[in-house]
């Protein structure tokens, strides 16, 4: 009789050693070794010796794409869903993952098959969301967690496109290990992979996340699939945001924004009119024009700057890099002269957006310095560039499209860097090479000055 083996796997990577270790020497995570019992494998059946082939042989005829239905969720996927690929998509719960891929389900299912495996939740649940959310049309369900009986469902049927919610809910017979573990997730991504490739299936996979806002899991998981979208914003919010994390069939940049209504998850095709409007006159508000992959967004930046109590004063940013942040407060107290060095200075974007590229430092900057002199920004007017160490202001990537997007929400003036690119229009375009002068420029002068 075969021995048992018996091994301890890491939750955060999945490393695993035939002993338990208090700290993983993979990712250096404490106590996230956990034992694992595994069963002696079969004989391995006999390989079927495929030829090799040149790269230049390989037939490499571009596939159609297959439209999900969702404007935004094609966007975020480089254009649509492409055959035979596997897409992760995470977030926290109730956020509307579940939601969104019954909707394109149901819109695929209107020209091709679809299926949609639960293992969360049996069907008649899923007939009551399918319900609310405008009807279920030919989606086929499939309430099942069994591993070897979804996998040979996907080979007999061969559906085109496949949403298993969720891949922590599969488990396999031959594993020992409880739903969810560690082995059982890396083995359930293993054997859809194979399937996904050899029958041409389309797969969605659902993902927990952790309390960090992780895809829960080893990171095997992301490294195995070809797409991994994830799900951004307060689920008590109605605004989501998707983004992509990896993804081998387009750009990364890309965002998607929807609204959750009590019709599911709507498409805003139009994000700057939602993020971008602020009051005129407001104290502490600034409008930042940023790029997300090939889409300009407007975004209201919302800055506080009060006396501080504490030793040391703190810097909050909700939506913004926290060490940019810092960067951006510092340069302000050096190159500006706004005494920030005794004040609590907190930042966020409304809507719960996260900026991630430099070419809104300077929006933030003038929501910070409009807090801290008490004074208000210039009304109809948006601001981005990036800021040095040294307070000279440099050029953001793509101006054109960032200034026509502010000509078309109808605002009056754009504050930019000196040397920015000048575009066709009737907007007003202030440049700026420093960072003093920008404020001097963005800001209203205060009363007396």
């Amino acid at each position: 009789m075969a021995k048992t083996a018996v091994q301890f796997a890491c939750t955060e990577c999945g490393y695993a050693t035939g002993r338990w270790l208090g700290r993983c020497p993979s990712c250096e995570s404490f106590g996230t070794l956990v034992e694992e019992v595994g069963v002696p494998r079969a004989a391995k059946a006999p390989r079927v010796q495929r030829p090799m082939l040149r790269l230049v042989e390989v037939d490499a005829a571009e596939t159609d794409r297959i439209p999900t239905g969702v404007p935004e969720l094609d966007r975020v996927l480089g254009g649509g869903l492409v055959p035979a690929s596997l897409v992760l998509v995470g977030g926290e719960p109730g956020i509307g993952k579940s939601t969104l891929l019954l909707s394109a389900l149901r819109a695929i299912a209107e020209d091709r098959r679809s299926l949609l495996v639960s293992g969360e939740e049996s069907a008649a649940q899923i007939k009551l969301r399918a319900e609310r959310l405008g009807g279920a049309g030919k989606v086929e369900i499939l309430a099942e967690t069994e591993l070897e009986a979804v996998c040979e469902m996907l080979e007999r049927e061969r559906p085109q496109v496949c949403v298993i919610d969720s891949v922590q809910t599969l488990y396999s017979a031959e594993l020992s290990s409880a739903p969810g573990s560690v082995a059982q997730v890396r083995e359930a991504a293993s054997r859809l992979l194979r399937v996904a490739k050899e029958s041409g299936v389309a797969v969605f996979l659902v993902g927990h996340v952790t309390k960090d806002g992780a895809v829960a899991g080893p990171r095997v998981l992301e490294h195995l699939v070809d797409c991994v979208l994830q799900f951004e914003g307060d689920r008590y919010r109605e605004h989501r945001i998707l983004r992509a994390i990896k993804n081998r069939f387009g750009s990364t940049n890309e965002l998607g924004v929807f609204e959750m209504t009590s019709a599911g998850l709507i498409g805003v095709p139009d994000p700057s009119a939602v993020f971008g409007h602020s009051e005129p006159g407001e104290i502490g508000a600034a409008v930042a024009c940023t790029l997300e992959g090939s889409r300009p967004i407007l975004l209201e930046v919302q800055a506080l700057v009060s006396r501080s109590e504490l030793a040391m004063p703190r810097r909050v940013g909700t939506g913004v890099d926290p060490k940019r942040l810092a960067m951006i407060v510092a340069v302000l107290s050096r190159h500006a002269r706004i005494p920030l060095g005794q004040a609590d200075v907190f930042v966020n974007v409304a809507g719960g957006v996260r900026i991630d590229e430099p070419g809104a430092d300077l929006a933030i900057a003038l929501a910070i310095a409009s807090a801290a002199r008490g004074v208000p920004v210039r009304p109809g007017l948006a601001a981005f560039a990036e800021i040095g160490l040294t307070g000279r202001l440099r050029a953001a990537t793509q101006a054109e499209r960032r200034i026509g997007e502010c000509a078309k929400l109808g605002l009056e003036r754009v504050l930019v860097s000196h040397g920015t690119v000048k575009a066709k229009g009737r907007l007003e375009l202030i440049e700026a090479a420093k960072l003093a002068q920008a404020l001097a420029s963005g800001l209203e002068p205060r009363r007396g000055d």
